[in-house]
C-alpha cells in the first residue's frame, strides 16, 4: 500500500475537532426534527460536493463492483439512521450524556471486528470494553434518577453508535478500492435519500424554519460533516475502524465544553464520573489492541 500523502492519525485529530461541534448546533436547530436537521445536513453536503464530483470523479462510477456498490448504500442507510438516533436522542438528554454513550461505538467495532474481519484482540481489550460499558451504566443511571425521557435519551444514543459503526464497518472495506470523493458522495446522497423518504413518510415539513436553522444546516455540513466524517472515511484506508473509533472518544470532552459556553448544561456528577469511565476503558482498549494496521509515515510526519 503506499504512502498516505499525510498522517492519517492527524486526519482523525481535525475530524474529532469538528465533530464535536455537532451536537451544540443541532441542540440550537430545537424547532426542527432530528430527521430534517440530518437531513438538510447531508443535502447540503452532496450539493456542496456535486460540481467536483461531475467535473473530476463521474468515471469512476462505472469501476466500482456491484458489491461495492451495495455495500456503499447499505452504509448510507445506517448513517442516515445513526443520525436520526442520535440527533432525536438530544432532544431528551444532555448533549455530555448523548456524545459520551454514541462514542462507545469503539466496543461495537470490536465485536463487528472480530466477528466480520476475524481481528483478534487482547484480554486486555475486554476488560477495557467492561470498564467501558461500567460507565455507561452509571451515566445511565444518574439520568434515569434525573428523567425517564432522559435514560430514553441515553438508549437512542447506544442505538446511534451501534448504526454508525455498521457505517464504519462497510466502509472499512469499499474505501480500499474506491476514491474518497466518489465513496463519500454515495454513501451521502443514498443516506440523504433515506431521509428525505423517511421525512416524507413521517409528513415532517421540508420548509418554514428560522433563517438561522439554515444557516446550522449549512454549518453542519461543512464543518462535522465535510471535516469529520469525510476525514474519516479517508482514514480508513489506512487505518482499522476500530482506531478511528478511538480517536472520536475525544469527541465528547470538545463536546461537552461547548455545551457548557454555549447552552449553560452543567454536567452532572453520573455523567462525569461515567464519562471519565467510558475515556478510561475507551484508551485502555486502544492500547490492549493486540493488532494495528501497519502505516507507512516519514519521520518528519511523525513530528508535525
Amino acid at each position: 500500500m503506499r504512502r498516505p500523502p499525510f498522517n492519517p492519525y492527524a486526519a482523525v485529530v481535525i475530524g474529532v475537532i469538528s465533530v464535536s461541534t455537532s451536537a451544540v448546533l443541532v441542540k440550537l436547530a430545537d424547532q426542527a426534527p432530528a430527521a430534517i436537521i440530518a437531513n438538510y445536513r447531508l443535502l447540503f453536503a452532496v450539493l456542496l460536493m456535486a460540481p467536483i464530483i461531475l467535473i473530476k470523479y463521474k468515471s469512476e462510477f462505472r469501476l466500482i463492483s456491484k458489491k461495492d456498490w451495495i455495500s456503499s448504500i447499505f452504509a448510507g442507510v445506517f448513517l442516515a439512521f445513526h443520525f436520526i438516533l442520535w440527533f432525536e436522542s438530544l432532544n431528551y438528554t444532555s448533549v455530555a450524556s448523548s456524545v459520551v454513550l454514541v462514542t462507545l461505538q469503539p466496543i461495537f467495532a470490536f465485536l463487528g471486528t472480530y466477528f466480520f474481519f476475524k481481528e483478534r484482540f487482547s484480554p486486555g481489550a475486554v476488560i477495557s470494553m467492561v470498564i467501558a460499558l461500567l460507565g455507561s451504566v452509571i451515566i445511565s443511571w444518574g439520568d434515569f434518577k434525573i428523567s425517564g425521557l432522559a435514560l430514553f435519551g441515553d438508549i437512542l444514543a447506544l442505538l446511534g453508535a451501534i448504526t454508525v459503526t455498521a457505517y464504519f464497518l462497510l466502509g472499512q472495506r469499499v474505501r480500499r478500492n474506491v476514491s474518497l470523493m466518489t465513496y463519500t458522495f454515495v454513501v451521502y446522497g443514498v443516506s440523504s435519500l433515506t431521509l428525505i423518504i423517511y421525512n416524507i413518510l413521517l409528513q415532517n415539513s421540508f420548509t418554514g424554519y428560522p433563517v438561522d436553522h439554515w444557516w446550522i444546516f449549512i454549518v453542519l455540513a461543512i464543518f462535522p460533516t465535510f471535516l469529520g466524517h469525510t476525514l474519516f472515511n479517508w482514514a480508513l484506508k489506512w487505518l482499522s475502524t476500530s482506531t478511528i473509533s478511538m480517536g472520536i472518544v475525544f469527541e465528547p470532552v470538545g463536546a461537552s465544553i461547548l455545551a457548557f459556553f454555549i447552552l449553560g448544561e452543567v454536567i452532572t456528577w453520573a455523567q462525569f464520573l461515567g464519562g471519565s469511565i467510558v475515556i478510561f476503558g475507551l484508551f485502555l482498549f486502544i492500547l490492549s489492541t493486540s493488532r494495528k494496521p501497519k502505516v507507512t509515515i516519514s519521520q518528519k510526519e511523525q513530528n508535525q
